[in-house]
């Protein structure tokens, strides 16, 4: 138990468990969402599009997750503008932007002698450092992305099934997308300090994929992808802390860990059935 107890007895520790937790929940929600509609680069893309935002945001001293917000929604707008007036494909425009964005971000970055440091916790976060004030912001965005992904639920699960539908229905699928992708900003920008621009990919797909072995109904497998998510941050933290890890890394490796124990865990379920009922 002194393996599992000792480092959570530090407070810092402690305020990473409890900001990556709320960051779980929210990766949880919208990450259900993502893997439902196959948006995966979606998210990867995002994560990515932050980094000019983010570097500008470190050289001109402003707060980071400031520069990774603003930088995002001018991606996820460039998508959308795009995809109306270049008459592209959706993963065609989330293409073009995620070269450019990531191109941009590297520029900056290489424009600076002093970037070293800075560009690793851009790149894979640095959880052990929230703050009580990061905490703040997370428990803000977690509540809002909850609250919105609520209220939207209709409308999402409707577009999902079939938008010609939805327009029938009068529930504005072009609005339930761009609630879906204002959701999706939401949860990358509040990763960025847990596990950075790189590996946020991990937290928001893996529960969701390890979730979906189990339950094909919604609010079910949202729930269960947070059951993952926060128990994904917690073994992370504990590889970091006994194996000298990065904690980000550790995280995103524990997710993905996760999913793959879901996927055997289900298989072998359900092949223990089939063999039950066929010797019966």
């Amino acid at each position: 138990m002194p393996l599992i107890t000792d480092p959570f007895s530090l407070e810092f520790v402690q305020r990473a468990l409890l900001g990556g937790s709320l960051v779980a929940v929210l990766c949880g929600v919208v990450g259900t969402w993502v893997v439902a509609r196959g948006m995966a680069f979606l998210g990867e893309a995002l994560g990515h599009g932050m980094l000019p935002g983010v570097a500008l945001a470190t050289l001109l001293g402003v707060p980071v997750l400031l520069g990774a917000g603003v930088s995002a929604v001018a991606m996820s707008l460039g998508i959308g503008a795009l995809q109306r007036r270049g008459r592209l494909s959706y993963d065609t425009s989330i293409g073009m932007l995620f070269v450019a964005m990531l191109a941009g971000g590297v520029i900056v970055i290489s424009h600076s002698g002093s970037f070293a440091t800075d560009a690793t916790a851009i790149l894979f976060g640095d959880i052990l450092a929230i703050s009580t004030v990061d905490l703040a912001l997370l428990a803000w965005a977690t509540g809002i992305g909850v609250a919105v992904a609520a209220a939207a639920h209709r409308s999402l699960v409707a577009v999902a099934i079939d938008a010609r539908v939805a327009a029938v229905l009068g529930l504005r699928p072009r609005i339930a997308q761009a609630v879906l992708v204002g959701l999706v900003t939401l949860a990358v920008v509040a990763s960025y300090q847990a596990v950075g621009s790189l590996l946020v990919v991990g937290l928001l797909i893996a529960p969701a994929v390890a979730a979906g072995h189990w339950t094909r109904r919604l609010p079910s497998a949202m729930a269960l992808a947070c059951v993952f998510g926060v128990a994904a941050v917690v073994l992370g933290l504990l590889l970091s802390w006994h194996a000298g890890t990065a904690a980000g890394a550790s995280i995103a490796l524990a997710t993905v860990l996760l999913a793959a124990a879901s996927w055997a865990a289900h298989t072998g379920r359900t092949r223990t059935r089939a063999t039950t009922a066929a010797a019966a």
